[in-house]
């Protein structure tokens, strides 16, 4: 139901603009009674429809914009490319502004002093210094938050500036505790709490609508530039609705990547309050140490991915012992 309303504000875009432009076309001409109002049943049910069938869309339209799907392989290679380097560019000048500051204190180490003179000869740094030095503190906090916005391993990097921006959040859970979220994403929803469910439906709500609409604006951005072919005769409408469509659809780009920053937050609450009652409810204990936790999280998803193996006895010692559970429950009543 999320893709409901932006569908139903891209038909009201297309039947206010477009259809009076086609009125002697075929398949368009019972249609144009929507732009005079005298089927608002019909726009309601058109509405349902379409928003129903975007929201069972929405994994391929998502994955077309992160850039995985029909995506050729230099286009791909090269986005990779392009957003590496742009996040190794933010990382060098929030260095340099980091480690200026320290020089700023007291001499720096020796391994520090050089690292920061190699910086400061960085294309990416000099074309930038002088005004991240007169930067303030919020914008340095706005240049962290756009580098925040990928992923830490190199090798998760997406082509897209929406993909990075989800890519970081699918990847946390593993980067820090060696769990799947992605593999165990359904278990982790049926265990965690309540409100960190919710938090997490209800900040994708807003990266959902403008991916929608940002869909349904190149529709109709599709279907304007049809009616230009046919020469209709409010041309200067058309043409209108073409220029702004084309405006707002970055537009709409961009508000989905900022949207991302809520629903990775309420991600990764959902993985730290969350993983105690998966491991609860999988039988495990959890380790006192993180590094044995990563350890059970390894194989706990490892076991979940592929065929049975001995090997995966070894999570043996983290599984609670079925009898002293039993007694610890009879103890209680």
């Amino acid at each position: 139901m999320r893709s409901v309303l932006p569908t139903a504000i891209n038909l009201a875009v297309l039947s206010a603009t477009l259809l009076p432009s086609l009125r002697s076309v075929q398949p368009f001409e019972r249609l144009t009674g929507l732009a005079e109002g005298r089927t608002a049943v019909a726009f309601l049910s058109a509405s349902l429809m379409l928003g129903l069938v975007l929201n069972a869309l929405q994994n391929p339209l998502y994955r077309i914009l992160e850039g995985y799907l029909l995506w050729p392989s230099a286009a791909y290679e090269r986005g990779c490319r392009r957003h590496r380097r742009r996040r190794q560019a933010w990382s060098d000048r929030l260095a340099v502004l980091r480690l200026e500051r320290r020089a700023g204190e007291g001499p720096l180490p020796p391994a520090q002093a050089a690292e920061l003179a190699r910086l400061q000869g960085e294309r990416s740094v000099v074309r930038h210094r002088e005004r991240d030095r007169r930067s303030t503190i919020i914008r340095r906090a706005l240049l962290q938050e756009r580098l925040a916005r990928y992923p830490v391993d190199d090798g998760q990097l997406a082509p897209t500036q929406l993909g990075n921006a989800i890519r970081r959040f699918e990847e946390y859970a593993y980067d820090r505790y060696r769990l799947d979220s992605q593999l165990l994403w359904n278990d982790l929803t049926a265990t965690a709490p309540e409100q960190a469910r919710r938090q997490v439906d209800t900040a994708r709500t807003s990266v959902d609508f403008f991916v929608c609409l940002l869909y349904g604006h190149l529709a109709v951005l599709a279907a304007a530039l049809a009616t230009l072919a046919s020469r209709p005769a409010d041309t200067p409408v058309v043409l209108a609705t073409v220029v702004a469509l084309s405006v707002l659809s970055p537009v709409w780009y961009r508000c989905a990547v900022h949207a991302t920053d809520e629903w990775a937050a309420a991600v990764r609450a959902l993985i730290n309050v969350g993983r105690a009652s998966l491991a609860d409810a999988l039988g495990l204990i959890m380790p006192a140490q993180l590094a044995e936790e990563r350890e059970m999280w390894s194989m706990v998803s490892r076991l979940s991915r592929i065929p049975y193996h001995e090997r995966a006895a070894a999570l043996d010692r983290f599984r609670r012992d079925p009898a002293a559970a039993t007694q610890d429950d009879g103890s209680t009543v």
